[in-house]
């Protein structure tokens, strides 16, 4: 009692203690975190000219977008798309809503009548659009499923927008086009051509031995042009990729457990409390039921054809005699035994129309209400008329066939192979001949079939394949375990590279990975690693394992690369090239001193050249390739005039113009300019967009979250 006096004659003390406690747990979290705007960065995907994309916004759209493009798109395929599509529609908004252009519920409807004009759920008896079915089918969305309504909405949201994009386009292309000057220009640039005679001293005549660049030269041509040389924050990484693989043992057991189905064995049963003997492979009487209780791929009930047999072991296999075994045998990473089910004569394929008869209750009966009964009695009527008048056979398809996707081509289901087809189907197009009109049932209905052609019969088998998959074993996948881990401790410690050599692991590496990329070359889309290689604390040295599809990998970041201008060891691939060709070039201007070709020619052991009919739409020079600002100059000479020394693509040039072939005058250029208007035009969607991204301020978080 006497504790607990004290603790309440002290409460106010304990309160205070305990505020400042909690008070310093969340200015702690709060600094970890990057300060009180954290939790607005937690849930901002971008900002783009101040307009927060949301990330709850942001990921119901990834989301969405997953589901439509399916399993193979990866969630960075996914993101970008949708980034952009966000991007292009925060950006055009701005600008519509800068120029007031808006659509109003009017113009929706129109659009939508003009978009579903052919669509028979909007189309009344007189087959018009009739905008009563679309507004019914909008109250039945909306009253049975809010799920289908709110993409309806979405829908007409689409249309409003895209309609607002077209106005905005247009008002743009209204404002573009070409004056007769520009035609003109664009005329002569295409049939105004020179006829020249060239001198070229290549820059390959000078070793790159004989001139060289410095670093500081390198770095003073990439400050007079940084603008040419930015770059995004990157990452280098070096890996070692260690395979889940199955060892030698793995591959013997898988083996043996597969030689074992050649021979009966006695096994214990315990609900019977005895043992039984089962039957081999050979001897199963049951083969469907055998294989699919002892193989790693299911049963296939199928007919085969020899080229339908791939691999090493195809004609021994398609040679067996019926109840004969092959194997074991090693294939596509299995280990297999087959054995010959059935060998037949068979056509290879067949051509058959059907017409397909339902019945209500049926997931193909649509709208019928016939019964089982009544779907019989049509079937055999409609097969008795065929079978005294086959030319009735398509318009008796396209009236009675619940088989939408063939009875507007009178029932014909083209050619076929065997197993294609559901089975009492199959059986009797392949087990009767050309010709016969017949009825059989399956799931789908009662089906009147006409077995248009047949193929000439040749071997067919049917096989049954019992196949146990190699694979590594528990013990297999923790040695690796082990290995890697050893590994990875050891890279740690040493140099990553050296340590890989004594083990004879190989190293790959990967340079410049933006912040945004997913793929790492020879291990497919591994977004964790380009997410780990960027975090804040991570530097250049560290090393870290994930766990992959197949595997393992160590990875170790090899530069920390800032966004910015590219330093001058990083430009020296690209700077160093352009800087030798200039030095080249004013060896080789000193070089071309003449009075004329033929001296410059000579004096360079060289020869002279000619080109013909040269424009500067098409400035190349026969021999040279492609020269522009020679050309270019070329173009400003007098006939007869011999240039000065002139920098190229491939050399430097003196060139001599023999005739300026200037194009016959028009009266009028109007064809020309609307030709380079037209150009103009279809360029304006995506070179306006790219001018609006460009000016626009842009915060991309992105790679935060995804």
């Amino acid at each position: 009692m006497a504790v607990l006096n004290k603790i309440r004659q002290r409460s106010v003390f304990l309160i205070i203690i305990i505020a400042l406690a909690l008070f310093s747990f969340v200015l702690a979290d709060v600094i970890r975190n990057g300060g009180l705007s954290s939790q607005k960065s937690q849930n901002v995907v971008a900002t783009v000219n101040g307009e927060e994309i949301s990330r709850e916004d942001f990921a119901r759209q990834v989301d969405a977008y997953q589901q439509n493009m399916g399993p193979n798109a990866t969630t960075s395929q996914v993101v970008n798309q949708v980034w952009d599509l966000k991007l292009r529609e925060v950006v055009l908004q701005e600008e519509f809503e800068k120029l007031g252009i808006n659509v109003g519920e009017a113009q929706v409807r129109q659009l939508l009548r003009l978009q579903l004009a052919q669509n028979p759920n909007f189309v009344n008896e007189a087959g018009m659009f009739d905008e009563n079915k679309l507004q019914e089918y909008v109250a039945n969305l909306k009253a049975t499923s809010p799920q289908a309504y709110n993409q309806w909405v979405a829908y007409e949201n689409s249309i409003a927008e895209n309609a607002k994009e077209n106005i905005y386009y247009n008002m743009v292309r209204a404002g573009i086009g070409a004056t007769l000057l520009e035609g003109e220009q664009a005329y002569k640039m295409e049939n105004d051509n020179i006829d020249l005679k060239f001198v070229q001293l290549p820059y390959a005549s000078i070793p790159d031995s004989e001139v060289s660049v410095s670093k500081d030269e390198i770095k003073d041509y990439v400050k007079k042009h940084s603008e040419r040389f930015q770059v995004e924050k990157t990452r280098d990484i070096q890996f070692v990729f260690f395979p889940e693989e199955a060892s030698k043992e793995d591959d013997s057991e898988a083996k043996t457990v597969v030689a074992s189905v050649l021979n009966s064995r006695v096994e214990f049963n315990s609900a019977s409390n005895k043992n039984d003997t089962l039957p081999s492979f050979k001897e199963a009487s049951d083969v469907e039921a055998y294989v699919n209780l002892n193989s790693d791929i299911q049963y296939q009930d199928r007919i085969l054809f020899k080229s339908d047999l791939k691999g090493s072991f195809a004609d021994q296999i398609f040679n067996l005699n019926e109840g004969e075994t092959y194997g074991p045998y090693k294939e596509g990473g299995y280990w297999k035994v087959t054995k010959m089910v059935e060998a037949v004569q068979i056509a290879d394929s067949a051509k058959a129309s059907h017409i397909m008869i339902s019945w209500k209750g049926l997931p193909t009966a649509a709208e019928t209400l016939r019964t089982k009964e009544e779907a019989k009695a049509l079937a055999d009527s409609i097969a008795g008329v065929v079978r005294k008048d086959k030319a009735s056979f398509e318009a008796l398809a396209a009236q009675y066939s619940g088989d939408i996707a063939s009875k507007d081509k009178g029932g014909d289901l083209g050619f076929f192979r065997p197993g294609s087809m559901i089975k009492n189907f199959n059986d009797y197009v392949f087990n009767n001949n050309k010709g016969e009109i017949g009825v059989v049932e399956s799931d789908f209905g009662y089906h009147v079939i006409s077995i248009e052609d047949k193929t000439a019969e040749e071997r067919g088998v049917k096989l049954a394949t019992i196949a146990r998959e190699i694979e590594p074993s528990e013990k297999s996948l923790n040695d690796l375990y082990t290995k890697v881990t050893k590994f990875e401790i050891a890279a740690k410690d040493k140099d990553f590279s050296e340590v890989a050599k004594t083990e004879n692991y190989e190293v790959k590496t990967v340079k410049g990975m933006k912040v945004l990329d997913e793929n790492i070359p020879g291990v497919g889309a591994q977004r964790r690693i380009v997410q780990w290689s960027f975090e804040d604390d991570v530097k250049a040295g560290d090393v870290k394992r994930f766990e992959v599809p197949g595997g393992y990998v160590v990875a170790q970041v090899t530069a920390v690369k800032k966004k910015g201008v590219m330093s001058s060891e990083e430009a020296s691939a690209t700077v160093t090239p352009i800087l030798l060709k200039e030095k080249k070039a004013k060896l080789l201007k000193e070089k071309a001193e003449g009075a004329s070709l033929a001296e410059i020619a000579k004096n360079n052991g060289v020869s002279i050249q000619t080109a013909s009919a040269i424009n500067l739409n098409n400035p190349t020079l026969a021999g040279a390739g492609n020269e522009p600002a020679v050309v270019g100059a070329a173009f400003s000479l007098k006939p007869g005039t011999v240039s000065k020394p002139i920098s190229g693509d491939k050399g430097v040039y003196v060139v001599e113009v023999v005739a300026l072939n200037a194009a016959p005058k028009m009266d009028s250029y109007k064809s020309f300019a609307m030709r380079e208007a037209s150009q103009r035009r279809q360029a304006v969607v995506s070179r306006v967009f790219e001018a609006l991204k460009e000016n626009a301020e842009i915060e991309d978080n992105r790679a935060r979250f995804y």
